[in-house]
């Protein structure tokens, strides 16, 4: 938690500030061990404090790490005890609430909004998150392993989401709360596949779907992300080939991801070998994005990326093919960046027939 916290004082200072205020739960959790309604305060000292209303206050005590705890009432009275801390400091704060920003602002004339010390901070990965991190896909391959025994033809989508989200919860795996979607999963068949962001449905497996199966969940506030796509029996020769395509578009992906190498190189890896098989207007969005306390983070895996790698990154390499009204085809691994990059997901890629 130190060395974290030297890091964010370190970008901090970079744009100009002294002192750091959270109100983002990922951020407060990465600076104090604490996620829950609070706002975080670091202060060039290193001195980190936690301004909570008092049902927090319990919580923010026994799980946070070297912090000083302070009870406020909620709303205005958070605020205020934030106030009296700070005001003569030059803070840099992730806040995104238009009235409390401009609260803020009257009483500390030199506070900036900027979530770029909290980012740059996150986006290498130190051995405790990466252990977490590797926890977390060894538990969504055993799910994976859990689709190819269960999976069937008559079952819906939404009768396997319920089965894997049981398995995933025993594991102490929950739900990111990722805005966009209503379900924790995605398990889209036959057409849905076609959506890369299929919302689960009750429509039933019939023979000849392609499954995409996009498990994307929290262990111990850390995010991982993999998808495999089934097959419910006989595919045709067309649909194969399309899934061969995907397969190798991913390895080359994978291949190319090493310290230093543009995020924009990795994304042409893939997207080059799928355009030279003539499905290049299928593959419908970026190759991959970061992962840790959020779904998407930084690094964005895209062509219009400027970042390079560096290592203990945390990414996922994910090319698909998706035709409209008939199926899709998706696979992905979250790794971590090194010369020879930890691909996380062990669950075979090849294609698994049910």
């Amino acid at each position: 938690m130190k060395q974290r916290r030297k890091n964010l004082l370190k970008y901090a200072q970079k744009i100009g500030c002294d002192t750091l205020v959270t109100f983002e739960p990922e951020n407060l959790f990465y600076m104090t061990g604490f996620w829950g309604e609070a706002i975080g305060l670091l202060e060039k000292n290193g001195k980190t404090t936690i301004i909570a209303p008092e049902l927090e206050v319990g919580r923010a005590k026994g799980e946070s790490q070297d912090c000083d705890v302070i009870t406020a009432e909620r709303g205005t009275g958070l605020i205020s005890s934030l106030i009296e801390k700070i005001k003569k400091n030059q803070v840099c704060t992730d806040c995104q609430n238009y009235s409390t920003m401009m609260s803020l602002k009257k009483s500390i004339p030199k506070i900036k909004s900027s979530t770029e010390p909290f980012y740059n901070s996150r986006i290498i990965k130190d051995e405790k998150e990466i252990q977490i991190l590797k926890k977390a896909s060894k538990i969504i391959d055993e799910m994976f392993d859990i689709c190819s025994k269960t999976m069937k033809v008559g079952q819906k989508e939404s009768e396997l989401q319920t089965i894997l989200m049981v398995y995933a919860m025993e594991q102490q795996m929950f739900d990111t709360g990722y805005k966009s979607t209503l379900n924790p999963l995605i398990i889209a068949g036959g057409p849905n596949g076609a959506l890369p962001h299929a919302q689960v449905s009750q429509r039933k497996f019939k023979k000849g779907d392609l499954v995409v199966t996009d498990l994307t969940l929290r262990y111990k506030g850390y995010v991982s992300d993999a998808t495999r796509t089934f097959a419910v029996g006989k595919i045709s020769t067309q649909v194969n080939e399309a899934y061969e395509i995907v397969k190798e578009s991913q390895k080359l992906g994978l291949k190319a991801v090493k310290p230093n190498a543009n995020c924009k190189d990795v994304d042409s890896a893939c997207r080059k070998y799928i355009e030279e098989n003539n499905y290049g207007q299928y593959f419908i969005h970026s190759t991959g994005h970061g992962i840790g306390l959020e779904v998407h983070e930084l690094p964005t895996v895209s062509y219009q990326s400027e970042i390079k790698l560096k290592e203990n990154m945390a990414i996922t390499v994910e090319p698909g093919i998706y035709i409209k009204n008939k199926f899709g085809i998706r696979i992905e691994d979250s790794l971590i960046v090194r010369n020879q990059p930890i691909v996380m997901h062990k669950f075979t890629k090849d294609l698994v027939t049910i």
